[in-house]
């Protein structure tokens, strides 16, 4: 069995979001999602919806088949616990792959970290230009 792993904050469910699961869900056989704790989003922006809400959202989409908060410290801590085969990162997430592998094999994980370039083109195709048009 193809674990997989997919990561984000999911701050308002959008059909990129969709789109990026779907993608991650079809790269093997079990799709694993973590959500961004409260405490991680914060280092970098304001949250609109708080974790437990984001992360029951996110368990109810039928591409996952299981979700979980991530870790309050460390990013990795989860992806010791699940061990996946893949780690797939959607278009807007800006990590080295290079570097992400090296810091998993560091940990002892031999997870392949995969891009996935599919996404969702329209206007409102971020939960960042969604909240600025609600803003007005």
């Amino acid at each position: 069995m193809t674990k997989v792993v997919a990561t984000g904050v999911f701050a308002i469910i959008h059909p990129g979001h969709i789109l990026y699961l779907k993608e991650a869900r079809k790269l093997g056989d079990e799709l694993t999602v973590i959500v961004a704790r409260d405490c991680m989003v914060e280092k970098r922006k304001k949250h609109i919806v708080p974790e437990n809400q984001r992360l029951a959202v996110v368990k109810a989409l039928r591409v996952v088949d299981k979700a979980i908060l991530g870790d309050m410290r460390d990013i990795f801590n989860p992806i010791k616990k699940i061990n996946p085969d893949i780690i797939a990162l959607g278009v807007n997430q800006h990590f080295n792959i290079r570097d992400l592998e090296t810091q998993l094999r560091e940990r002892g994980l031999e997870a392949k970290v995969v891009r996935v370039h599919k996404h969702w083109d329209s206007e409102l195709n971020s939960s960042k230009k969604i909240v600025r048009r609600i803003r007005g």
